[in-house]
């Protein structure tokens, strides 16, 4: 059974950091694009970031753009997201997913793994 497992969600002020984390069980993801996305209360769940198979090729969403970063571990089947200057704004629950095909995650299409979620919340 594939697994996608975030963590390292919770509460920080406005401009502080956070790391999130996701580990990936069931299959390996090295030839697999992962990504996160997020979700705010009353919102639709909004593409944050993804990271090519290599690691080679990322996309962020502008609303984060220079703030954060996505790398990821092919050994440990992990990817992560380091979160910086962050904002009220960026409150949501965190998911991280995977797809085979980085252009088609950017757009939210062709997502095959889906984590169950973790909330960050920015105090301001």
């Amino acid at each position: 059974q594939v697994q996608l497992v975030e963590s390292g969600g919770g509460l920080v002020q406005a401009g502080g950091s956070l790391r999130l984390s996701c580990a990936a069980s069931g299959r390996t993801f090295s030839d697999y694009a992962l990504g996160w996305f997020r979700q705010a209360p009353g919102k639709e769940r909004e593409f944050v970031a993804v990271i090519g198979w290599s690691g080679g090729i990322t996309y962020y969403a502008d609303s984060v753009k220079g703030r954060f970063t996505i790398s990821k571990d092919n050994a440990k089947n992990q990817v992560f997201l380091q979160m910086n200057s962050l904002k009220p704004e960026d409150t949501a629950t965190y998911y991280c997913a995977g797809g085979p095909v980085i252009l088609y995650l950017r757009a939210s299409r062709g997502i095959q793994y889906w984590g169950q979620g973790t909330q960050v919340t920015v105090s301001s």
